[in-house]
């Protein structure tokens, strides 16, 4: 095992490499990429949206092969059963002796990086046997508890402009995701490049550049990075006042939201902001980690009303809403004059 210290110091390199690695294969999508890293440092699942052709399966294709990790893929379909995902109990027959036994044959969630693409084209009762790999790291077959390989990460991904034929997943399993990742449109200049690399005959591929061992060693450093109290108290703070119910939710939030945050959004934010301290080069967690992580650790666990569905407010939207109305101070603070200038009273 690496030593924390000197894992810090060849970390900015080693991303760098990553990066590279990565970047021979994507065109742009750095913030993606950052947001995948972030889940993965935390040990944390991500869910990846975006509209056909973004080459969200091929991104994480890429970032699998940079890591020195098993990788699987499931092409999830409306006839998929549970036993496709986690594996089955088979009887066995010896062939010499004639003796049958059981046998549990894995299924393909049995490895370090799973893609789960299109999650959403698979029934309620298919999605759910990913619930207890994704929580527990393991998977329960014939009351037998068989553990998944370390380090375990979901990546699933799913296309939001098809409706038909497709399952949204209910609100339980979209929580049990670290981060939902947006895939936007490339620009001008990352499409003319996607089109110049893609028509050719170049033809490129990520070499490996992370072993499990630094995986695991810097999942380790994020958990040992200590936060201050402010940071806990603005985090919580922040996930609270997303419930209609809460007395310090702002009042837009009873209009606008159905269904607020729960306890492990808060834990997803300070997590995420340990992750994106270490991407940033730095020991030192501050509220703008945090705020940086907001929108991929919040938008998928806040459920906009039917008003704010009517008047066209995204998950976003209401996020960016309450990232301007809550103090990123403790009230106790607010009355220090250096605090009172920076938030201008």
């Amino acid at each position: 095992m690496l030593d924390p210290v000197e894992l810090l110091e060849r970390f900015r390199s080693r991303l760098e490499l990553f990066k590279g690695e990565v970047s021979k294969v994507i065109v742009g999508q750095e913030r993606v990429v950052d947001e995948l890293l972030i889940a993965l440092l935390s040990d944390g699942h991500s869910l990846l949206e975006g509209v056909p052709g973004l080459a969200k399966t091929l991104l994480i294709r890429t970032v699998a092969s940079a890591l020195s990790l098993d990788f699987g893929r499931i092409q999830f379909t409306p006839d998929l059963m549970p036993t496709d995902v986690t594996g089955s109990v088979v009887i066995h027959e010896d062939r010499g002796t004639g003796e049958r036994h059981f046998t549990f044959r894995k299924g393909p969630i049995f490895v370090n990086v799973l893609l789960a693409d299109e999650i959403n084209r698979t029934p309620p009762k298919t999605q759910a046997a990913l619930l207890e790999g994704m929580s527990e790291r393991q998977v329960t077959t014939a009351s037998v508890k068989r553990p998944l390989p370390k380090p375990f990460f979901v990546l699933a991904t799913q296309n939001p402009i098809e409706q038909e034929g497709t399952f949204p997943l209910p609100e339980a399993q979209l929580d049990r995701f670290l981060l939902k990742i947006v895939i936007d449109y490339p620009v001008f200049e990352e499409e003319f490049e996607i089109v110049d690399r893609t028509t050719g005959t170049r033809h490129a591929e990520a070499s490996t550049v992370l072993s499990r061992e630094e995986i695991l060693a810097l999942q380790k450093v994020v958990r040992a990075l200590p936060t201050s109290p402010h940071l806990t108290d603005y985090a919580t703070r922040l996930v609270r006042a997303s419930r209609p119910d809460d007395t310090s939710a702002p009042a837009w939030v009873k209009d606008f939201v159905a269904w607020g945050a729960g306890p492990r959004a808060a834990q997803a934010l300070i997590l995420a902001a340990k992750a994106h301290t270490l991407l940033r080069g730095r020991v030192a967690v501050t509220r703008g980690d945090i705020r940086a992580v907001a929108f991929p650790v919040l938008r998928h666990r806040i459920l906009p009303s039917f008003r704010a569905e009517g008047e066209g407010l995204a998950p976003d939207d209401l996020v960016a809403r309450l990232l301007l109305d809550v103090s990123p101070f403790p009230e106790s603070d607010r009355h220090d004059p250096i605090t009172r200038k920076i938030l201008r009273l």
